[in-house]
């Protein structure tokens, strides 16, 4: 009877093995639907540490709207073809990384008044 049951196991192993390429398409499938997954949040705009940081550390908060509008800047600065940008809403202004879609620093309506931008090439104002 152990005869039986190794050889059993043998031919178990030797149809895993045979199998291991439907594995491998199986993956290769998650993977194409986990790219296409992150380059559909790709859209999405990002906020760095340190945006996140000064957010805090100054008190500035988004609405709904003010996100909205966050976006429809990253869309006009983008056609425009800027780079790096100043979007000021309101009291409110974000240096961002228009390419990345990311949020690099915000700045509040204290620090907005006589301040000097560098590295940025375009301003969308709201």
């Amino acid at each position: 009877m152990n005869d039986i049951n190794i050889k059993q196991l043998e031919t178990r192993l030797i149809n895993t093995s045979l199998q291991k390429p439907n594995i491998k398409v199986n993956q290769s499938k998650n993977f194409e639907d986990v790219l296409k997954k992150i380059q559909s949040n790709n859209d999405e705009i990002k906020f760095s540490k340190h945006a996140i940081d000064r957010m805090n550390e100054r008190d500035v908060k988004l609405d709904g709207y003010e996100v909205v509008k966050l976006e429809e800047a990253f869309k006009k600065a983008e056609e425009k073809g800027i780079n790096e940008a100043l979007i000021l809403i309101g009291d409110k202004g974000f240096i961002a990384s228009v390419r990345n879609k990311t949020v690099i620093t915000t700045i509040s309506n204290d620090k907005l008044k006589e301040n000097v931008f560098t590295n940025i090439d375009g301003a969308v104002i709201l």
